[in-house]
């Protein structure tokens, strides 16, 4: 073989190199109001992009923290935790004592479903790092009337004079107490239901009126079948 005959390697490309040592290139070598222009451009988009940035953390903000205080998903969640947490402890002591079979089971379906209930509730309160109580006295603000107790809450003689109870006196009690107590509560709910801001909110709301309204009238019927009659509202 000879030196002609051996194929030469290919010549490695010519590179135009625009951005020497001496800051040549297209950026130098345009006039000054191209670069101005180019230059604004920037700064406006890095404007966009930030503002853009800012509206998403302050939406997730928002969204994360929930309703502010005073509000009516507030307001709800905090009164009806308090008028929840009366019904579970009514329900506990009649499912605990009763010997009808019939109102034991109505007492353990009360205190199943608001015990859930009572757990969302005050699982919202925490996110939204709101109190999870009302404050004495201002039960009812967020529906512009604030007072000192709800309506069909039981007092403190109502409860003792429950637990002093045996019998059919201690059913007919919780009855009467119980009916009270969801009949109370149902202008909360359909205030809830119809006013809140948060979706979930208004949710739980429509499903406490429909549910309690059920409750309320199987425990009218079991009244008069024991020969008792529904309590006045406090």
């Amino acid at each position: 073989m000879t030196a002609s005959s051996v194929t030469s390697p290919p010549e490695p490309p010519v590179v135009d190199d625009e951005f020497d040592d001496d800051g040549g290139g297209w950026w130098s070598d345009s006039p000054g109001w191209a670069r101005a222009v180019l230059a604004g451009g920037l700064v406006l988009i890095l404007l966009l992009v930030g503002g853009l940035v800012g509206g998403l953390v302050g939406q997730r903000t928002a969204t994360t923290y929930g309703p502010a205080a005073g509000s009516v998903d507030v307001g709800f969640l905090q009164d009806m935790s308090v008028h929840h947490r009366q019904a579970i402890q009514m329900a506990v002591w009649e499912r605990s004592n009763t010997t009808d079979p019939a109102l034991r089971q109505t007492a353990f379906d009360i205190e199943s479903s608001q015990t859930q209930q009572l757990g969302m509730m005050q699982g919202w309160l925490q996110l939204w790092e709101q109190p999870t109580e009302t404050a004495p006295g201002q039960y009812m603000a967020w529906m512009g009337m604030p007072m000192a107790s709800m309506p069909g809450m039981a007092s403190e003689a109502d409860l003792q004079r429950f637990r002093a109870s045996t019998g059919q006196p201690l059913d007919v009690a919780f009855l009467q107490l119980m009916l009270r107590h969801h009949q109370g509560g149902l202008s909360m709910m359909q205030a809830a239901a119809a006013q809140a801001s948060v979706p979930a909110v208004r949710t739980l709301a429509q499903s406490m009126v429909a549910t309690q309204t059920a409750e309320a009238q199987t425990m009218t019927q079991m009244l008069a079948a024991r020969g008792a009659a529904p309590l006045p509202m406090n």
